[in-house]
C-alpha cells in the first residue's frame, strides 16, 4: 500500500470498523517501535477517535513519551490475571482523546504469567472489553517471540512492522509473518513501514527503490525531540515531514482497516 493511499482519509475512517486494535510490533529492538506507537495514537485522536496507547514493553517508553510513569511497580501483570481492572491503571495525557495504560517491571514476567493462566486469548479479550471506551487501541509490543507475541497476533486487527532500511529488514519482516501465521488462523494484515529513512544514504535509497509502495517515516531530529519534550511530533512540529508522514501512515492504517470491513 502506498503511503498516500489514505488521501481520502475522512471517508475511509468512517468506513473502518467501530473498534480496532493496532499492534506496533517487531522482533528487533531499536527500530522506532515506541515512537511509532506514541505518534500514531496521537494521529488517531486527531480524527476524533478516543484512543488507548497500551504499553506492553517493560521499558515503559510509550508512557514516558507522554510524560507518564506507572503508578506502581507490580501492577501491570495484574491486568492479565484480572486481579486489577485495566481502568484502574489507565492514565490521561495532555490530549483529551489519548489515554495510556503504562507498563511496569512486572511486564518482564508476563510471558510466564500468560503460560500459567493458560488463556490463549486473554489479551484479545481484554482489548475487546476496553474497546467499549476506546474505538482505537494501539499496542506498543516488546521485541519478543513468545506467548505474549502470540497473544498480540490473536488480538490485533492490524500489525504495523517498523523496518529501518537495512539488509536485516527483510529477515525481520519474514520472522513476523511466520510468527503470526504460526499462532493464529485469523491472519491479521501486516503493514511494513520503513522507519528512520535517510535518503542521503545509498543503502536507504536502494531499499526505498526496492519498496516504493511501503509507507515511510523519515529520520528527523524532531522525532528525537519527542522523548525530550514528552510530546508527539505533531504537537512539536505539525508541518514537519515527519509529522506529515505519521499522519499519512495513520490514514493508510484506517484504509487497511476499512478494507477488512469491506
Amino acid at each position: 500500500m502506498k503511503a498516500g493511499a489514505g488521501k481520502a482519509g475522512g471517508d475511509q475512517a468512517a468506513a473502518a470498523p467501530r473498534s480496532a486494535t493496532i499492534a506496533i510490533y517487531s522482533v528487533k529492538g531499536g527500530v522506532g517501535k515506541t515512537t511509532f506507537a506514541a505518534n500514531l495514537a496521537w494521529c488517531s485522536a486527531q480524527l476524533g477517535q478516543r484512543t488507548l496507547l497500551w504499553d506492553l514493553d517493560a521499558a515503559g517508553g510509550s508512557g514516558f513519551l507522554y510524560g507518564l510513569e506507572p503508578r506502581g511497580t507490580r501492577l501491570a501483570e495484574e491486568v492479565f490475571t484480572k486481579d486489577r481492572p485495566a481502568t484502574k491503571l489507565i492514565q490521561p495525557t495532555g490530549n483529551p482523546l489519548v489515554d495510556v495504560l503504562p507498563a511496569d517491571e512486572s511486564i518482564r514476567a508476563l510471558d510466564a504469567q500468560l503460560m500459567r493462566i493458560g488463556k490463549r486469548r486473554r489479551l484479545a479479550k481484554l482489548a475487546e472489553e476496553l474497546s467499549a471506551d476506546y474505538p482505537r487501541i494501539v499496542l506498543d509490543c516488546p521485541p519478543v517471540l513468545n506467548e505474549l507475541s502470540a497473544q498480540v497476533a490473536r488480538a490485533a486487527d492490524l500489525v504495523i512492522v517498523p523496518l529501518p532500511p537495512s539488509p536485516l529488514s527483510a529477515r525481520a519482516l519474514d520472522l513476523v509473518v511466520r510468527e503470526i501465521a504460526d499462532t493464529t488462523k485469523r491472519h491479521p494484515p501486516i503493514l511494513p513501514v520503513l522507519s528512520m529513512l535517510d535518503m542521503r544514504r545509498t543503502l536507504h535509497r536502494q531499499v526505498r527503490e526496492a519498496q516504493p509502495d511501503w509507507p515511510a517515516v523519515p529520520y528527523a531530529s524532531v522525532v528525537e525531540q519527542c522523548a525530550v519534550r514528552h510530546q508527539p511530533v505533531g504537537e512539536i512540529a505539525p508541518a514537519s515531514p515527519a509529522a506529515k508522514a505519521f499522519a499519512m501512515l495513520w490514514r493508510a492504517i484506517e484504509a487497511k482497516l476499512a478494507e477488512r470491513r469491506a
